[in-house]
């Protein structure tokens, strides 16, 4: 069985109904449900690594920063040709799950879901592409191409003047670090996993620039800075 207008076959699972792919504001509830299911999900993920610029060496080593967030990308078609109507209708919702809301000022928290396969993500884009019009200019067909980024809750908290918290939010530390020293020096306060070289490429863009931040708070070992400890940060904020 192909879709009408296309020639892709609809995949359906026997003797059931086929799952629909949906995207849920969090916010709100609204469902969002696709006109036709896409033919593939490609799902990417990986590591953020850093060269560690020591001289003398043919192969310099590489330092672990962080885990990059999941995207999942995919097409949708839309296909209003039979009905004439406006297809913008149908695709136009999608597309304002990039604006902004008023309560949070950023665009809402969604969760994707094909039947087994779930993402709690936000959308980062949706390009679209209009490929059959009536006589009058109308859209009536069209591919759009979405991409979504994991989205995952980050809890930050300060305890003792020491920052609890995931290490991957920087910025985050440097803002808790200032309203505990009550200055506005940049001062980080590290976390469990964290070393020199990551600081330095969150900083100062360039991982190689550890040593200035070991130099201005006498660190002995760049790999072995204990959590919670205070770094002042040469240079200015990120």
């Amino acid at each position: 069985m192909a879709l009408p207008g296309s020639d892709r076959p609809a995949t359906r699972r026997a003797g059931s109904e086929l799952a629909k792919a949906t995207l849920i504001d969090t916010t709100t509830g609204t469902a969002h449900r696709v006109m036709y299911n896409p033919d593939e999900l490609k799902f990417e993920q990986g590591n953020t690594f850093a060269e560690v610029g020591i001289p003398g060496l043919d192969t310099p080593p590489i330092q672990y920063i962080r885990g990059k967030a999941r995207t999942l990308s995919m097409e949708l078609f839309f296909d209003t040709y039979e009905s004439g109507q406006d297809v913008r209708a149908f695709t136009g919702p999608i597309v304002a799950l990039l604006d902004r809301r008023r309560q949070t000022m950023a665009p809402p928290v969604l969760l994707f879901s094909l039947g087994q396969v779930q993402l709690r993500c936000v959308l980062v884009e949706a390009g679209q592409r209009y490929t059959m019009f009536l006589r009058d200019g109308t859209p009536v067909r069209s591919t759009m191409s979405v991409r979504l980024q994991e989205y995952a809750e980050v809890a930050v908290e300060i305890r003792h003047g020491l920052f609890a918290g995931s290490p991957t939010v920087t910025a985050v530390a440097d803002l808790a670090a200032a309203a505990v020293t009550g200055r506005d020096a940049t001062v980080h306060l590290t976390v469990l996993g964290e070393t020199l070289s990551s600081i330095a490429a969150a900083y100062l863009g360039d991982p190689g620039q550890w040593r200035r931040i070991a130099d201005a708070n006498r660190v002995l070992d760049p790999f072995d800075v204990p959590p919670g400890t205070r770094l002042v940060i040469p240079g200015g904020r990120p």
